[in-house]
């Protein structure tokens, strides 16, 4: 029965044999997209007041290197995106201001700065901190975070246009 439906179908192979192979280099290339911006390198876009002066107050788009962050190539200074402790579901862009074991003081209350506290962040944890150390949800309000909260690392600004360009050294 299916012998004679492809016997019937002889003029029409050639054709079927071109969308077959176009189709699947399509799919292919969604596959490979699919790798790539998932565990090598994807989007994020930012906005709000916690990073200013660093990151502006409007939307920006960078690109974020996500293999770095899975070998543990993660620095004191860099800029990283996680997941916010208290809501999964939501994305975060901090500094990373100590690693474990690393002894970190900090201003526990913005508002009077003479209340100084210090932790040391314990093995697995990253302490995180916005630039704007008045308008930052950071771990001075729910503590050292665990590594495995980052996603990865921000290295380049692709949007706005008129200032493209690295964003290694910020």
């Amino acid at each position: 029965m299916v012998v004679t439906i492809f016997r019937n179908l002889g003029p029409y192979v050639p054709a079927i044999k071109a969308a077959w192979g176009k189709t699947f280099l399509i799919f292919k290339g969604f596959c490979f997209l699919h790798i790539t911006s998932t565990y090598v390198i994807s989007s994020v876009v930012t906005s709000g007041p916690s990073m200013l002066p660093t990151i502006e107050l409007r939307p920006n788009v960078f690109l974020m290197d996500k293999i770095s962050t899975r070998f543990g190539k993660v620095s004191r200074g860099d800029i990283v995106v996680l997941r916010n402790p208290q809501d999964p579901r939501r994305f975060m862009t901090k500094r990373v201001v100590g690693l474990e074991g690393d002894s970190v003081t900090y201003i526990s209350n913005p508002d009077n700065n003479d209340k100084f506290e210090t932790i040391v962040v314990p093995k697995g944890g990253v302490w995180v901190e916005g630039d704007n150390k008045y308008k930052s949800n950071d771990s001075r309000n729910f503590g050292p975070i665990s590594y495995g909260l980052i996603q990865g690392k921000m290295f380049w600004k692709i949007l706005p246009f008129n200032d493209i360009g690295p964003f290694w050294n910020k």
